[in-house]
Parts: C-alpha cells; structure tokens; sequence
C-alpha cells in the first residue's frame, strides 16, 4: 500500500461500525480495495515513580510482560515492543480494541501503570486489516 496516500484520507469517507463496535471504511488504490481499521496506539513514558528497588522494578516489569502477554493471547494487542534506545518515549503498543476508552481502561490495569513506573499517551490509529511488519 502506497503509504503517501494514507495521508491523503479523508475520515469522512464511509465510516462503518461493526457490532463489536470497531470502526471501519474501504479506501481504494487502484484496482485494490483495502479495508481500513481504527486501531490505538499507546506510547509508554517513563512514569513519575521510579523509586522502587532493583527488585521490586524487577517484579513489576515481569507483571508487567505478562499482562502484555495475556492482552496479547486474548487478541487485544496486536503488536507491542520497548524501543532500542534508553530515550522516552520507552515503547509503543497497538491495541485491537473498538474503542479508545477501552484502549484507556486496559493501559490503567497495566501492573507498571498502577506502580507509576510507567506513563501512556493513546492516539487512535488507522492501518489495514491484515497490515504487517515486513
């Protein structure tokens, strides 16, 4: 897919919603039809406590991978990973959930949220269905 287009697109261009509440709409280049999905992308900052022991840290980011892990089995995180550097932001994660108060709701019960070793900033965000890394 052309991805100069994509900044071409116009949301008002037939917006559907399933019955699961997911936002979609067909965007044609050329003679391929591609079905657009809202997805959410979060960005994991650096938090406001960073207090915690090694271990403790530790513990936290272990509860935090499996929760990733869990989201993931169940299909609402379709992609997610820390980036390369020691910068902040620290990582992203795409969540495949209708809605951006879902996508909220499941960044707030993240166990490194909760301890405030981490911070998320979500934005809605429009790919392909079936779009992948290459």
């Amino acid at each position: 897919m052309c991805l100069i287009c994509l900044s071409n697109l116009t949301f008002s261009q037939d917006l559907q919603i399933d019955s699961l509440g997911f936002k979609t709409f067909e965007m044609k280049e050329g003679d391929t039809t591609y079905v657009m999905k809202q997805y959410f992308m979060a960005f994991l900052h650096r938090g406001e406590n960073l207090t915690h022991d090694e271990e403790e840290a530790a513990t936290i980011q272990a509860a935090h991978l499996a929760y990733m892990d869990s989201l993931a089995t169940l299909g609402m995180i379709d992609i997610a990973g820390p980036f390369g550097d020691d910068g902040d932001p620290r990582g992203i994660v795409v969540y495949n959930v209708p809605t951006l108060e879902k996508a909220l709701d499941l960044t707030q019960q993240d166990p490194a949220v909760k301890a405030g070793r981490l911070a998320v900033k979500v934005r809605p965000w429009w790919a392909a269905v079936g779009s992948k890394l290459k």
